[in-house]
Order: C-alpha cells, then sequence, then structure tokens
C-alpha cells in the first residue's frame, strides 16, 4: 500500500478571484482549444507577463476548479465578488487537504479560544505535525515552506477571515447562504464544517 501524501497546490497561489472567473466562463462554455488559446495567449485575458505564466496560472486554476460543479463555476462568474470568492475558496479547499486541515485545526482553535490573531510560525508548527502523516513535507525546503504560508494567509485575508496579512487580525467570516446551499446540495459536508468554523 502506498503511504499517504498530500496533494496540494498551494505553491501555486492564492484565489486569484479575477482569473478564475475567466476559467469559471471557458468551463461553462465547454470552450474548445482553439478558444482557450485566443483567451489565454492571444487577448491575454489573465494579463501575465508571459505565454508561459499565463499557460501555468490557466492549468493550475482549470485543476481547482474542475474539482467542483458547474452550479460552483456560475457562482464564481456571475457572482458578485464576495459569493466569487467564496466560491473560488470553496475550490481551494477541495484540491487543497492541507488548507482544509490547517483550517479545522489551527484556525478553529484559534477562533474557538478567541486568541484573537494567527501568527506567522503556527504554519511551520502545522507542517511539522503533517509530516508525520506525509513524510514529503520534512524535505520542503524552508523558502517552499514559507511561501506556502504566505499563500494560505493571503487567501484567509482574501476571504475576510483576516483583516490583512500583516496584522493577522482575525474577523468573523458571514458565509453566504448561497455557499451553504452549494456546500450542501454536493454534499460536501466536511468543507461546509470548515466554513462554519471560520463564521463562529
Amino acid at each position: 500500500m502506498d503511504s499517504f501524501h498530500y496533494d496540494s497546490d498551494l505553491i501555486g497561489g492564492s484565489l486569484q478571484v479575477r482569473e478564475s472567473r475567466i476559467i469559471a466562463d471557458l468551463m461553462l462554455t465547454q470552450a474548445g482549444v482553439d478558444q482557450w488559446q485566443q483567451v489565454i495567449f492571444t487577448e491575454n485575458q489573465l494579463q501575465k507577463r508571459s505565454p508561459a505564466t499565463a499557460k501555468r496560472v490557466a492549468q493550475a486554476l482549470r485543476k481547482r476548479l474542475e474539482r467542483v460543479e458547474a452550479p460552483f463555476w456560475r457562482a464564481i462568474r456571475d457572482g458578485d465578488d464576495e459569493l466569487a470568492t467564496q466560491a473560488t475558496f470553496c475550490a481551494m479547499l477541495e484540491r487543497n487537504l492541507l488548507l482544509v486541515e490547517w483550517i479545522e485545526t489551527v484556525v478553529a482553535d484559534a477562533i474557538t479560544s478567541h486568541a484573537g490573531h494567527l501568527s506567522l510560525y503556527q504554519w511551520n508548527e502545522f507542517l511539522d505535525d503533517r509530516g508525520h502523516r506525509d513524510s514529503r513535507i520534512i524535505a520542503w525546503t524552508e523558502s517552499s515552506r514559507k511561501k506556502m504560508g504566505q499563500v494560505v494567509f493571503r487567501i484567509l485575508s482574501e476571504i475576510g477571515l483576516l483583516h490583512d496579512t500583516r496584522s493577522l487580525h482575525l474577523q468573523k467570516l458571514l458565509v453566504r447562504p448561497e455557499i451553504r446551499q452549494l456546500l450542501e446540495q454536493s454534499s460536501r459536508h466536511r468543507l461546509l464544517v470548515c466554513m462554519e468554523h471560520m463564521s463562529r
């Protein structure tokens, strides 16, 4: 039996909601290869500096959005900023078990204990703990761990759980009823509990 490994793309960047709206539209319209090429490369709608960066971002976001269904894509494409952000966050959680477990443990504990804020060192402590489940984490470079931590804190700031990435001050997240409904209808009970942790 293979040992357990986390499948994570946190190193690839935060939510990127504006870009995710573009990818969601391509997926909803069942765009062909030519249309993807037109939007990503010819028109450079992702507004990236090089074709290689545009390709990498498009692939990463597509892989995230492929983890959820069309109703989530519609919320991302057509929703207001708050709804689109929370729907994108759901896709991010579905893609990253590591992020789910971070929220279930460290973030939930900080909220329950009324700590008021998170600390940078907690990410390293969390990874050390997860290293007991996935030995590959132990081999991650310090720069990779730091970059992933920066992405995680930026994500929590983007969804409104953190006031900003400097103070790491926690604030209550108001989960949209549309998001609760999407998670319930798709039987994503674990992710719904995750969202509820942050709305206490």
